[in-house]
């Protein structure tokens, strides 16, 4: 009886989980690097509720670098390390594995366990390399490039691990930071229901989908803390524009303005100590910068055109923002300190939403060209403007917190919907919902 009830609430768990937006890769895998997850052995009893290796190619996959080796077309299925036939694995063209095993510890509970493996390494020695050392002959193991400790989780934990893993593999073979346990908020306006409009946060990938509110008023631009305990956005649920910030772990929500006028556009600084937000309190929308603490307004322009949607510079010292004062919309920058303004963009009828990449070489933005929006990026030292995406009227992009890719708002046919886009332009995919509009999306920091 125990087990029947376990398999039906781990049923039910995983069909809660489904995502409500779901990645569909539309270019960039021909020129990915192969790697194999190899269906981890599972030794047990109990029915499992999710697929670990799914899991783990599908997010090596959608990081564009890779491009996951079906089972079906695996020359094999080892499950150990002395399994390994590396000369089968070289003979597709597969430099790299993953192989694992899942066990039972109790009713509910699991152990896991994974290793890296370099096939081109095990190839040249047959996996059992021997090298002198003291003048004896001594077995490495250098062609496993990560082996892990055992792994404890509950039945709940599954996709999270899952993802934990992917995030070591991607670090392992790239060198850069893996991103696959963060979150992403956006708006979703669902089609003739009493209160259309939900902010929502689920995993990277679309799945625990939460819902934080729901309006019958528009909601807008949601910002990350840096922490990644709270959002600030926009809400015009009292019928003007106010922004809140909404405590994700106690349900709790605070209002940060509300002056007569625009209340918009909040953008956390790095440190979390403050928030730049659009103000027309004083006639035209401009630049302020709200102390958190001491609840302290600072106007950071006094320009007679629009100023809007400010970003912070990774250090903190400067702020990347939208203006008219040229005649059409492009990117300045204003330094917190001085004050002093330093338009960034020239290129294009138009430059707007702008931010810093991670590393802050480089601005992320929407450029119009002959009409048409898209997502584009410029190199802060050269200039040089590199347009990223093909789609229509891109919006809202935001960066992963690792700078390797970008999720954005786009058309696609006659809904919104949100689409991912790799930062050297090469990977896409789309991310449909299953109803209603999506837009204004954010990507967390790092968890």
């Amino acid at each position: 009886m125990k087990r029947i009830l376990l398999s039906i609430s781990m049923f039910l768990m995983a069909f809660s989980s489904q995502a409500a937006i779901e990645i569909l890769i539309t270019e960039g895998l021909d020129s990915a690097q192969p790697i194999a997850v190899v269906p981890f052995e599972y030794r047990g009893t109990q029915v499992l509720p999710q697929n670990v290796a799914d899991i783990i190619s599908a997010d090596l996959m959608r990081s564009g670098k890779f491009k996951a080796v079906s089972p079906a077309d695996m020359p094999q299925q080892p499950v150990e390390e002395r399994e390994i036939d590396f000369n089968a694995w070289s003979e597709r063209n597969i430099d790299t594995i993953v192989i694992g095993q899942i066990e039972d510890v109790r009713p509910g509970l699991f152990v896991a366990r994974y290793q890296i493996v370099d096939i081109i390494r095990g190839s040249i020695t047959g996996g059992h390399a021997q090298m002198l050392s003291g003048g004896e002959l001594v077995q490495t193991k250098d062609h496993i490039l990560f082996e892990s400790r055992p792994i404890q989780f509950d039945v709940s934990d599954f996709r999270r691990v899952a993802h934990a893993m992917s995030d070591r593999i991607f670090e392992k073979l790239t060198g850069i930071k893996g991103a696959f346990q963060t979150k992403i908020a956006y708006v979703l306006v669902a089609d003739n229901a009493a209160r259309p409009y939900k902010l929502v946060i689920a995993d990277y990938d679309g799945f625990n989908e939460q819902e934080i509110v729901r309006s019958k008023e528009p909601l807008m631009s949601p910002s990350w803390s840096p922490d990644a305990t709270k959002l600030a956005y926009v809400t015009f649920e009292n019928r003007q524009a106010q922004i809140f910030i909404h405590d994700l772990y106690s349900g709790s929500r605070e209002m940060i303005a509300s002056y007569p006028g625009i209340n918009g556009a909040p953008s956390w600084s790095p440190d979390g100590s403050k928030l730049a937000l659009v103000l027309s309190k004083d006639g035209n929308p401009e630049i302020y910068v709200l102390d958190l603490l001491t609840r302290q307004l600072s106007r950071m322009t006094n320009n007679r055109t629009i100023d809007t949607e400010p970003s912070w510079s990774p250090d903190g010292q400067k702020l990347v923002f939208s203006s008219e004062r040229g005649g059409r919309a492009q990117l300045y920058e204003i330094n917190i300190n001085s004050g002093k303004v330093k338009r960034l963009t020239f290129t294009g009828e138009m430059n707007l939403g702008g931010s810093f990449t991670p590393d802050g070489k480089s601005l992320i933005m929407v450029n119009r060209t002959r009409g048409r929006y898209h997502i584009a990026k410029q190199d802060l030292r050269t200039g040089a403007l590199q347009v990223l995406t093909k789609t229509q009227l891109d919006e809202s992009p935001s960066f992963s917190p690792n700078g390797n890719m970008i999720i954005y708002s786009t058309l696609y046919g006659q809904n919104q919907v949100l689409a991912l886009v790799s930062v050297d332009g090469r990977f896409k995919a789309r991310l449909p919902a299953g109803e209603g509009q999506v837009k204004s999306p954010a990507w967390s920091p790092y968890m």
